[in-house]
């Protein structure tokens, strides 16, 4: 059994870095330990829990300087509370900031970080590193099944609370081209989602889109949807995202804190791919029915044309 001891050249008694793996927040991981901490980890510990929204965004060698310890202190640190290393703690500290903070604290936040920066590239660049994290490491069996689940559900929910909102229109939008029977939750009144839900069951599947700062309102309607059985699919932005336990199929998009707002432009790709599989398995049926839609939309002038407007 692997045990952590005082750092300070003082045996103390052993912790079991099991209980530390287990511990549900960074406080408890932190009291855990503390007392076999050396000097400068506790130094480290006590910065942490009194700033860790900026800590979170601060390399190895800037939150030494900021403590007064050495690059290398914060790295042994890391390990001591049950981390790999400094870059697994970052994440995990950046997963706190993302569900807790207010909007003026992101605000903040993004100040600190950003500066004078332009913001154009900034966003632009953030959204490019979250498509590639996305692409690499979205689970390729999941997306699959998911796209299976939902060409043989009996009835398909899509559910997204405010940002997420966006992006649940987005789905229901193209995936009602492929399925009469595609229900988009309004959410608008709480007590209106679970009336809307109230006939799902082990035939249906649920795709459910949620990031921070998530709302209880998504984990109360999933929670009800997993008691029916129905087959639950998570876009969200992690394991440790509020709706990822409810997942049947986990589909994890990247999103980046740019200010206030969350970058959604790795989820949008996601859904984009997921619409795409599905009605690749419905080719002819799709295929048959945009030929009739192209005709009715000609016929009662949906769309304009080139030619209008022309003298």
């Amino acid at each position: 059994m692997t045990c952590i001891f005082a750092c300070n050249g003082v045996k103390s008694n052993p912790i079991d870095i099991g209980e530390i793996d287990m511990a549900e927040n960074f406080q408890d991981k932190i009291n855990l330990i503390y007392l076999t901490l050396s000097k400068g980890h506790k130094k480290i510990a006590d910065f942490i829990k009194t700033n860790y929204e900026k800590a979170s965004f601060m390399t190895a060698a800037s939150l030494g300087k900021a403590v007064g310890v050495s690059e290398s202190t914060v790295v042994r640190f890391a390990s001591n509370i049950g981390f790999e290393g400094y870059p697994e703690l970052q994440k995990y500290l950046q997963e706190m900031v993302k569900s807790h903070l207010t909007s003026v604290q992101r605000m903040d936040v993004a100040a600190s970080r950003y500066g004078d920066e332009d913001f154009i590239d900034r966003a632009f660049s953030a959204d490019i590193e979250m498509i590639k994290a996305t692409r690499d490491g979205i689970s390729r069996e999941a997306f699959i099944k998911s796209a299976e689940a939902i060409n043989n559900a009996r009835k398909i929910y899509i559910l997204g609370v405010r940002s997420s909102a966006a992006l649940a229109s987005f789905a229901a939008f193209y995936f009602r081209f492929l399925y009469e029977n595609v229900v988009l939750i309004d959410t608008s009144a709480a007590s209106e989602v679970f009336e809307q839900m109230f006939r799902i069951g082990s035939e249906d599947v649920c795709i459910a889109i949620s990031f921070p700062r998530y709302s209880n309102q998504t984990v109360n309607a999933l929670s009800f949807a997993q008691s029916r059985g129905a087959t639950i699919i998570s876009i969200t932005d992690g394991e440790f995202s509020p709706i990822a336990p409810y997942a049947t199929h986990l589909l994890v998009a990247k999103s980046n804190m740019v200010s206030f707002v969350d970058s959604l432009t790795a989820p949008l790709s996601v859904i984009n791919a997921l619409v795409a599989a599905a009605a690749k398995e419905k080719h002819d049926d799709v295929y048959n029915d945009f030929k009739a839609l192209e005709e009715i939309w000609d016929e009662y002038h949906v769309y304009r044309t080139g030619e209008e407007g022309k003298e």
